[in-house]
């Protein structure tokens, strides 16, 4: 099956790369590597949730949001590869969580984004990752979450 059809049948669509809030673009790819920007927890425009995980936001909630910052990751790999089985391997996953102080679930939130790419990618999605805690992120998301992913040409 492919990784499109894995995603439809999850009843997971891909959206649009979203138009950066910032100076930088969404993603590039630099030889066989695909390199996607910061992605938030939006969805049709939105920030599913706003919030520091561990005070406003749960750790349940922060993995669904981590969850849906990935799903727009996969937009803008989409849309710079054409092709999701493309995708040779996920490599690296950069987690950054807006974090209360004294909380240190990071890697449980973080796992919203990897058990996805796991489940869509099988074997391909198993990646290297950080996990980072922060003071504050863009727009008070809980969350933002950016990949590098090997392509074939």
């Amino acid at each position: 099956m492919t990784v499109e059809k894995k995603l439809a049948a999850m009843g997971i669509v891909l959206p649009e790369p979203p138009a950066p809030v910032a100076s930088y673009i969404p993603g590039l790819v630099c030889q066989n590597l695909a390199f996607v920007s910061g992605q938030l927890p939006t969805k049709d425009g939105k920030l599913l949730m706003e919030g520091t995980v561990g005070a406003e936001v749960s750790v349940e909630e922060a993995y669904i949001a981590a969850r849906q910052a990935v799903v727009n990751c996969l937009g803008v790999l989409k849309f710079l590869v054409g092709d999701l089985d493309r995708v040779e391997r996920i490599v690296r996953l950069t987690a950054f969580i807006q974090s209360a102080p004294g909380f240190h679930g990071q890697p449980h939130v973080a796992n919203g984004a990897s058990d996805l790419l796991q489940e869509v990618f099988g074997e391909r999605g198993k990646h290297t990752r950080v996990a980072v805690g922060v003071s504050a992120l863009p727009l008070n998301a809980p969350c933002e979450i950016d990949l590098i992913a090997a392509i074939r040409s």
